[in-house]
């Protein structure tokens, strides 16, 4: 890369799109006043993704379980 050019990241991107003049605070290193708020927000999608996560694997093994069942019957009525 040439000197002085820096990638652009698609957050970045989403960012000036969502609104031009807070992405360019931030590019000139200006600190949000509701950081706070950002931060708990951040906090909660953590812990959602988590939990989101969790549900796919307990429905996976949920669906393991009645294939089992389901496989057991078969057998026992044959």
């Amino acid at each position: 890369m040439g000197r002085g050019k820096r990638t652009i990241r698609a957050s970045e991107i989403g960012a000036f799109l969502y609104c031009n003049r807070a992405w360019w605070y931030q590019r000139q290193g200006f600190r949000p006043m509701n950081q706070e708020e950002l931060d708990a927000g951040s906090e909660f999608h953590t812990t959602n993704a988590g939990r989101a996560q969790l549900a796919s694997v307990l429905r996976a093994l949920a669906w393991l379980l009645f294939a089992f069942a389901a496989v057991y019957l078969i057998i026992q009525v044959f």
